[in-house]
């Protein structure tokens, strides 16, 4: 239990300094700092990202940082892919899974390297009303491949989903967060109910987790407004790589202790 706090402290502090990404870490902090089972920890994963992102989700809808079509569709193409992630979860060892999760994780490293995207594609017709015609397979697309992420390791996507819907759609980076919170939730959900029936959840250890990191995430929210935040995001980038490294390397040469 005490190392579910611990690891909901580092989740939480990294995702109120930086505002995402750090669902990322929920994978390997449950299986190589609480014990858990491959499997188990990919559906407390889904669990704590959900329960994390809908609290998120919540002031961003009140001040209007939703576009709510777009994460509706968005997040319904997911839903189907997250089952399919979680069938081929189901057909891969939990060595592979490692190692397979330890190069996502150089990806979302890459990504946070990149820094923030700036807004180029646009669903808005030249009357500034959405144009549907563009933004439904655009998001459909994005959604599907995001569903399957989300499926497949238990993450939450938020490095896929802001860059997809800033480049592909347009959308403004305040929007894109909130948008993507609320697509978080909905394909969390799909991958946790898919999952979920095929694993038992610890569910002392994911409530532990989830509001330990909730409240972390809310202080680190408030106390961080004045940090560079480039630089925690390159920070946090270098820590993800070093993660990777060690899980890869854990997964090749301790697989007995995956479960």
């Amino acid at each position: 239990m005490i190392a579910a706090a611990i690891c909901g402290i580092l989740i939480g502090a990294a995702l109120g300094l930086l505002g995402g990404g750090g669902s990322i870490l929920a994978v390997p902090a449950l299986v190589y700092g609480v014990g858990e089972p491959v499997a188990q920890a990919v559906t407390t994963s889904l669990f704590v990202v959900g329960v994390t992102s809908a609290v998120g989700a919540v002031p961003r809808a009140r001040v209007s940082q939703v576009r709510w079509p777009i994460a509706g569709i968005f997040g319904a193409a997911g839903v189907a892919t997250a089952f399919g992630g979680t069938a081929v979860n189901n057909l891969m060892s939990g060595r592979a899974l490692l190692f397979a999760f330890a190069a996502l994780m150089i990806v979302v490293a890459a990504r946070m390297l990149a820094g923030e995207v700036t807004p180029r594609g646009s669903c808005a017709s030249p009357d500034g009303r959405v144009n549907w015609a563009r933004c439904v397979p655009k998001s459909a697309s994005a959604g599907v491949v995001v569903g399957f992420l989300t499926g497949l390791f238990g993450v939450g996507g938020g490095f896929v989903i802001v860059p997809a819907l800033a480049l592909l759609l347009g959308l403004e980076m305040p929007m894109a967060i909130g948008t993507s919170l609320v697509i978080i939730v909905i394909n969390s959900a799909a991958g946790f109910a898919a999952h979920a029936t095929r694993t038992s959840v610890d569910w002392p250890i994911a409530l532990v987790f989830a509001g330990v990191s909730l409240v972390i995430a809310a202080v680190a929210g408030h106390f961080g407004a004045g940090v560079d935040p480039d630089r925690l995001r390159r920070w946090f980038a270098w820590l993800v790589i070093a993660v990777a490294v060690f899980v890869a390397i854990e997964a090749g040469v301790n697989p007995s202790a995956l479960g």
